[in-house]
């Protein structure tokens, strides 16, 4: 995608510190249990020490401390954090216009560039957890070393527009926070904790119709080949192609690689948010 350079006044960045110290039991994020299989699968982390220590801090927002960095300079430090803060902002000026004209509020969320560890407001995470959203704090976090071992253990390919779905899919979380959809999925989850995962998947898929929604609404930056990279990302982290077969369906928590690419086809082709929410059923 052709995307605008972004405009360090118009968009929240922060650079996080690493750090564990720890604070009253949390509850874990949307994508928490699927970062721990994704950690234990690819990347060789003890899924159970990572739930853990992203359990440690509280829920009372942003645990950790900043590096004190402009804008300017964090989204410059590299090719990718210059991605992602282009990203955010278009993410920005496209879903602010949508809950405008639906008489609802927007509130951007921040973006925070770690490297390591840090200390969230949903927990403690190592850079191993991947890009996470953080309703608590309203943040998306991300390491940006992921991307090479995205593009090098998970087989998502060079193209940019899989790193942009990335961001675009944390930023659906965040929508769903906005929208109430997230409080209602953790409430039923809660009440009927068998289906606790297949809620999780189609959590996890509207935040993917989300991301091709973000697209379809910008077809005029789209690329050729950014559609087939998309598919391509979607493909690569599924559940059924992260485990191997290792896990059974009914322990997915993101979808399988056809739900996903489904989901978020259906978002490009449409460019309607409205469509997603034949995903949850939530209207």
């Amino acid at each position: 995608m052709r995307l605008n350079p972004f405009d360090p006044n118009r968009i929240r960045v922060e650079g996080g510190r690493g750090g564990f110290p720890g604070g009253g039991g949390g509850q874990l994020g949307c994508g928490a249990i699927v970062i721990a299989l994704i950690g234990a699968l690819v990347f060789g982390v003890d899924p159970g020490q990572m739930l853990g220590s992203m359990q440690d801090a509280g829920q009372g927002g942003y645990q950790g401390e900043t590096t004190g960095q402009s804008v300017q300079e964090l989204c410059t430090q590299n090719e990718y954090a210059t991605e992602a803060c282009n990203t955010l902002q278009s993410l920005n000026d496209t879903w602010e216009p949508i809950f405008r004209e639906q008489g609802a509020q927007f509130e951007q969320p921040t973006l925070i560039f770690y490297s390591g560890a840090v200390n969230s407001g949903c927990g403690s995470a190592t850079s191993s957890a991947g890009p996470f959203y953080c309703p608590n704090d309203q943040r998306i976090y991300i390491d940006t070393s992921f991307y090479d071992e995205m593009q090098q253990r998970l087989g998502t390919g060079p193209g940019d527009f899989a790193r942009y779905y990335v961001v675009a899919h944390e930023y659906g979380h965040h929508v769903q926070y906005l929208t109430g959809i997230a409080a209602q999925i953790q409430s039923a989850q809660q009440q009927n904790p068998r289906n606790a995962n297949q809620l999780s998947v189609l959590m996890e898929l509207q935040a993917d119709c989300y991301a091709g929604v973000w697209a379809g609404k910008n077809r005029n930056l789209i690329e050729p080949g950014d559609f087939e990279e998309g598919m391509q990302a979607a493909s690569a982290i599924g559940d059924d192609r992260l485990t191997g077969g290792r896990v059974s369906s009914e322990n997915f928590t993101h979808g399988t690689s056809a739900q996903r690419m489904q989901a978020l086809r259906l978002g490009m082709e449409s460019g309607n948010d409205r469509q997603c929410d034949r995903i949850t059923q939530i209207g």
